[in-house]
């Protein structure tokens, strides 16, 4: 591709069952994709990590709680009670928050409402929106079982650490 690509607020392809709208991906380059993320309240994509995929993620509108770092103890439930060895526990953010997320470490965010959230994610490699229209998939069908959630992560190169919870905030 030799030229750029120019989108008008809200162009993009809809993911509408994840909630995001693909802005660039794996048809404009194989290096990132490019979402807008919608992220209703109560929403957690629980804990998980990439051995290859490098992510960004940054707040446009509401709050979410983010954490990027491997913690002491990794337990299976509630990453949101995780902390590092300097201390480091969950960060609720606002618009301009920003967390960069290098490849093995473990992530995870989180919306506790009141309202819901709007965040601006990359990632690359390229075709992370081909598991974005999976996963949204899978969430429209039901509440779907852990394992069938670890299951479609680990073809996409996606530990699971802690549940992922599409429901209400606990």
């Amino acid at each position: 591709m030799t030229d750029g690509l120019l989108l008008s607020p809200g162009a993009g392809r809809r993911i509408e069952t994840a909630g995001m709208t693909l802005k660039v991906g794996a048809h404009e380059t194989p290096r990132w994709s490019m979402f807008e993320a919608e992220i209703g309240v109560g929403f957690d994509v629980g804990a998980h990590l990439h051995r290859e995929a490098e992510e960004v993620f940054y707040v446009l509108d509401g709050e979410l709680d983010l954490l990027a770092f491997e913690p002491l103890r990794r337990t299976g439930a509630d990453w949101q009670t995780w902390e590092s060895r300097d201390g480091t526990k969950a960060l609720r953010g606002g618009p301009g928050s920003a967390m960069y997320v290098p490849a093995g470490c473990p992530h995870a965010f989180a919306n506790p409402g009141p309202a819901p959230a709007r965040l601006l994610f990359l990632v690359a490699p390229a075709g992370h929106e081909q598991y974005l229209a999976e996963m949204g998939e899978l969430i429209a069908s039901g509440a779907p079982t852990p394992d069938a959630v670890a299951e479609l992560r680990l073809r996409y190169d996606i530990e699971q650490l802690t549940p992922l919870s599409a429901g209400p905030p606990r």
